[in-house]
Parts: C-alpha cells; sequence; structure tokens
C-alpha cells in the first residue's frame, strides 16, 4: 500500500484472501485426508479484524483507496463469506463483495455465499468486483458490462495460466479494464496486471515470485489506438447490436433464407 500511493496510485487492489486464506483441511479437514463442516471456531477473529481495520486506517492514513480479500464472519453458526472489502481513501469501509459462485469444496463445507454485485466510484471510474473461480462465469462480467463498470477488479488465489487469459479475454468481449491481482508465488504462472479495453496487458508485476506492483492508469482518452477504438467506438456499437439492432432487416417467408439444406 505505501509503495502503491508513493508511486501517485488511487487505489490498489490485493489478492483474493490477503489477510487470510485458510487451506481446506486445516479447517475442513476430517482427519482421514477426506472433507467434513468446517470447524470455524479455529479462526483468529479478533486478529483477522484488527489485520483489516488496520488496512483501512493506513488507506485512510495514506490517501490510497484499498480492496483487499479476507473471510467476512457470520451471525451464529452461519459460514462465513470469502470476501473483498473495499475502503475509502478516507480509511473508511465502504463496501463488500462476498463470493457468489464457489468451488465445490466452498459450497459443500466452507463458505456462504454471496447474492449481489458490488459497484464503486473512484475520482468517475466505476469498479465491478470478482474473486478467483469467477472470472470462469462470463455471466459476471455481461453483468457488470450492463452495470456500465469502467474497470472489474478480479482477485484471485490460484495457480493458474488459463484464468489470467480468461480474465484478458474479458477485456476484448466488453472493452473495459480489467484488474487481475494474484499472490507473487504464482506470478511466474500468470502474473498479476491490468488489462485494457481492447485485451492488451498494459502492465505487468514481477514473475520471479517476488511481491510487487503492476501500475497502470485507466484513460478513457488514451491515444493508443486500440484502447479508443474499444472505449469509444467497439463498446457502444455492441450495446447497439444486443438492443435489437438486426430484428427490422431480419427477412420472414423466404424459402431462399428458411431452407438451410441447399446450396
Amino acid at each position: 500500500m505505501r509503495e502503491a500511493s508513493a508511486a501517485g496510485a488511487r487505489l490498489v487492489q490485493l489478492p483474493e484472501g490477503a489477510i487470510t486464506y485458510p487451506d481446506k483441511y486445516v479447517v475442513a479437514g476430517d482427519g482421514d485426508g477426506g472433507l467434513c463442516e468446517a470447524d470455524w471456531s479455529r479462526a483468529a477473529w479478533d486478529v483477522i479484524r484488527e489485520e483489516a481495520e488496520a488496512v483501512a486506517d493506513l488507506a485512510g492514513a495514506l490517501g490510497i483507496w484499498t480492496v483487499f480479500g479476507s473471510i467476512h464472519r457470520l451471525s451464529g453458526a452461519h459460514r462465513p463469506h470469502n470476501s473483498l472489502y473495499v475502503v475509502s481513501d478516507r480509511g473508511e469501509l465502504v463496501g463488500r463483495y462476498d463470493k457468489r459462485y464457489l468451488s465445490h469444496s466452498e459450497i459443500s463445507y466452507l463458505y456462504t455465499p454471496g447474492v449481489a454485485p458490488l459497484v464503486f466510484e473512484v475520482d468517475g471510474f466505476r469498479f465491478g468486483c470478482v474473486l478467483c473461480i469467477e472470472v470462469n462465469f462470463p455471466e459476471l462480467f455481461t453483468e457488470y458490462e450492463s452495470l456500465d463498470v469502467d474497470c472489474v477488479l478480479a482477485s484471485v488465489m490460484v495457480d493458474d495460466l488459463p484464468r489470467s487469459v480468461v480474465a484478458q479475454a474479458y477485456g476484448t468481449l466488453y472493452n473495459y479494464w480489467v484488474a487481475y491481482s494474484v499472490p507473487a508465488q504464482f506470478s511466474a504462472t500468470a502474473p498479476a496486471g491490468l488489462v485494457a479495453p481492447g485485451g492488451r496487458w498494459i502492465q505487468r508485476a514481477n514473475s520471479d515470485g517476488r511481491p510487487g506492483l503492476a501500475v497502470a492508469e485507466l484513460d478513457r482518452d488514451a491515444p493508443d489506438t486500440d484502447i479508443d477504438v474499444a472505449v469509444r467506438l467497439a463498446r457502444p456499437w455492441r450495446r447497439t447490436a444486443r438492443a435489437g439492432l438486426y430484428e427490422p432487416h431480419v427477412v420472414q417467408g423466404d424459402p431462399r433464407s428458411d431452407l438451410r439444406t441447399a446450396f
């Protein structure tokens, strides 16, 4: 966070489980190599909250928006959420995104799924959030396009090159920025970075296992031709195309159109 602030960043995004991401066998192991209902009494909830509050305090002191992953305790015996917290540059918790699509182990033994998207605004740019396996669910990214976000923050905790490729593809499909945050230990496979509208990585972090930052700017008036075309032309055109553009041009009742088994 200090390095990002010194680099002039207005927002810093950290991975899924940045405070804690317990191995499933630590909290849900049955002792015989299998899984059972997680024992969340083993989580040091007071310490987790202290760490989250410390992050929020530092965000306020630095004047930088901070998005970070952790687990979020619910009431009674309910399982926690796997979440992203959004802290403003004033150190205020302004939102929380709860992972909606959970893996088989997560939904069977570990977490409570979330139910809603999260959109927040920084300096006139709208951001959405997804977590890890949700990169594999394009309907979430379609939803954020309909919510008019400028950038989707994808925070992950997995060593998986294809997942980063899929995340990159959304920059091409929806013509918004996609920020991909991953722990340094997975960087040799797929380092963190920022995808621009149109699908090009415009910045990547270290790929040698060392912690580091990928710092880049969101600029709707970027001089890069691919970004300009994606933001100014492609995104509005695709919205028009999805909104019934072709219906008046469809020909009805023409046998040369209806018969699809003749040249």
